[in-house]
């Protein structure tokens, strides 16, 4: 017996309003499980390129992130390199807030809003990067992280390496410390930074970077003090030809995450998070110390001649440099102290 089924109009658009409802459904909910359960904004100032010591750390911390089964497809990293989210300044009261998630940046930018972190700028401080993992591996980076914490509600996720040390370059020859003297030598504007050169006998010149070039073209400066890769990619060395490595400064890169940012990590992902970033930092330290000497080999090519100075003679110059900084931070002199102590171990 055939038996045939009679709908009106009304009660088929019910039914087919219904099915498209439960497609949707099922739509939506595959959506929201293939979503990444967290969005994290990363924040640079420098290019997104190799030559970056921030985005070497980012593209490692990216790798290891999608090589983790658990990681995968839960955390998305958005990479905003070039001071995209603004100034350095603003970013690190962005990160503060939680505005901006993360941040890769020299260590110099947070004595802005963590006084004491200015340490780490101190001329001569540290005698290699081998000195400067150990240090900010043990107590030192320990204590200067939980004043970060402390103080600026962020976490510090690791301590990598600028690539390379700061040697001073120069259109004159610098044949003896005393060479040096009075010679106008761009800085980083960082107290530490132009109290260290000033002390060293030159007369330190606060500068934007994009003035730079112009500046040694025109005489403004002398020279410039920075790490052989960043003279190389900015081809001062055009003009400034004679490299004296100085070796006065060797100021770390800071991978810095908003607290509520990283509590917002589900529970049973965060060691991974951290193990991801740790193994990050180890490669870029690795890869740092090998694209500065690339770079002074690309130097050289250029007609840049490296000579030795005196690192002993100048380390002594910049002592009251220490002694004004501790006096003013009573707190930093334990940090020094362990410092030191950890150059020969």
């Amino acid at each position: 017996m055939n038996h045939k089924i009679h709908r009106s109009l009304p009660q088929i658009i019910t039914c087919t309003c219904l099915g498209l409802t439960l497609s949707a459904g099922v739509a939506v909910t595959h959506i929201a499980h293939a979503a990444p359960t967290l969005s994290l904004r990363v924040y640079s100032s420098l290019p997104a390129d190799e030559n970056s010591a921030h985005y070497v750390w980012y593209q490692r911390f990216q790798n290891n992130i999608d090589a983790n089964d658990k990681l995968k497809g839960k955390i998305k990293l958005n990479y905003f390199p070039n001071g995209m989210l603004g100034k350095e300044a603003d970013a690190t009261q962005q990160v503060r807030i939680g505005a901006i998630n993360m941040m890769i940046s020299g260590t110099s930018i947070w004595a802005t809003l963590v006084p004491e972190v200015g340490v780490l700028d101190l001329g001569y401080l540290f005698k290699d990067y081998d000195h400067v993992g150990r240090a900010l591996d043990g107590k030192p980076g320990k204590t200067l992280s939980d004043m970060m914490m402390d103080k600026a509600n962020v976490m510090v996720l690791g301590y990598g390496y600028s690539l390379g040390a700061r040697n001073v370059y120069t259109k004159k020859e610098v044949n003896t410390p005393n060479d040096l003297k009075n010679l106008k030598i761009r800085v980083l504007p960082v107290p530490n930074f132009i109290a260290t050169l000033n002390h060293m006998g030159a007369v330190a010149i606060p500068m934007p970077g994009g003035e730079v070039y112009s500046g040694l073209q025109m005489g403004v400066i002398d020279g410039v003090e920075h790490d052989a890769a960043t003279v190389f990619a900015s081809k001062y060395y055009e003009i400034a030809k004679n490299a004296t490595l100085t070796q006065h400064i060797y100021n770390p890169v800071m991978i810095a995450m908003n607290k509520s940012s990283f509590e917002r990590i589900p529970t049973e992902l965060r060691a991974d998070v951290l193990a991801a970033a740790a193994e990050a930092t180890d490669y870029e330290r690795k890869q740092s110390q090998s694209m500065e000497q690339k770079a002074i080999k690309e130097l050289e090519s250029k007609g840049v001649v490296f000579k030795a100075t005196d690192r002993d003679y100048f380390r002594q110059q910049v002592q009251s440099v220490w002694k004004d900084y501790m006096a003013k931070y009573p707190n930093t002199k334990a940090i020094v102290d362990d410092i030191t102590a950890a150059e020969n171990k």
